[in-house]
């Protein structure tokens, strides 16, 4: 049992659902990358995925894409965001996942990259455009180094695949809420409940959602039947109007603890 699945053992003990953070590395850079792990961790945030910039992304929101960008510009790659991981993990005890795409991966090479995530301290991978029938060799090297793979659900699935995507899912499954890009928005969509409980007679493993949650009421009402919420897009966009403040780790602390409740 890895730090992923003792966080949620420890959550259903205390009737809790996990607050899960998104949050570009290297973006505005890596010294703030490492004082916003460190926070977050502090006030009680339960995992923290730390998207790896990729200049061709599938699945981000203009907001990423930026972040993405300008980590780029610095040079940052997936072996400094590693050795970020290596440095953190001395200090903190809380769930690390990494979420990439799978060309960064792909030029790491598979089992080199499997076993320095793991080695550095790395709990769990996520990667949009990997799909698990491409991804056999990736999830054999994953179980043997005890990393999770977490695979995606949408509100598209079929209920053959969310039987399929369940078997394959370690850690929790992530949930798209909607048909779109990463990005915040003013509504949850209509049918979010009704999908989940779909989602919910299939699979005992934790269900999480993601994508366009940016509000503690959000929060609260996902609460209600998802087992974790993931908030990234308004968590960066914290980042960049705080951007030039000496405290930024603290302002966007203080955001995060506003949504957690």
């Amino acid at each position: 049992m890895n730090r992923i699945d003792q966080r949620f053992h420890s959550l259903r003990r205390q009737n809790k659902k996990a607050f899960i953070v998104f949050i570009t590395a290297g973006y505005p850079n890596l010294n703030i990358t490492k004082k916003l792990i460190l926070e977050f961790a502090k006030i009680g945030v339960d995992i923290i995925e730390l998207g790896v910039p990729f200049s061709d992304p599938l699945a981000d929101g203009p907001i990423i894409q930026e972040a993405s960008q300008t980590a780029l510009k610095r040079g940052v790659n997936l072996n400094n965001i590693l050795n970020l991981v290596k440095m953190v993990r001395k200090d903190i005890g809380i769930p690390l996942c990494l979420m990439t795409y799978y060309n960064p991966i792909f030029c790491f090479g598979e089992e080199r990259f499997v076993r320095k995530a793991a080695a550095c301290g790395v709990d769990g991978i996520i990667i949009p455009d990997l799909p698990p029938e491409e991804g056999k060799s990736f999830i054999r090297l994953a179980n043997k180094f005890d990393l999770d793979t977490i695979f995606f659900l949408s509100p598209t699935t079929t209920r053959e695949r969310i039987k399929f995507v369940s078997g394959v899912s370690r850690g929790f499954i992530y949930y798209v809420s909607l048909t779109g890009v990463t990005g915040p928005r003013q509504n949850l969509p209509k049918d979010l409940i009704n999908k989940l409980k779909v989602i919910k007679k299939f699979t005992a493993k934790p269900v999480c959602v993601g994508f366009g949650v940016s509000r503690a009421e959000q929060v609260k009402a996902i609460y209600k039947i998802a087992d974790g919420v993931i908030v990234g897009s308004a968590i960066i966009k914290k980042i960049r109007e705080n951007i030039d403040k000496p405290d930024l780790a603290k302002r966007v602390g203080r955001f995060v603890s506003g949504l957690l409740g």
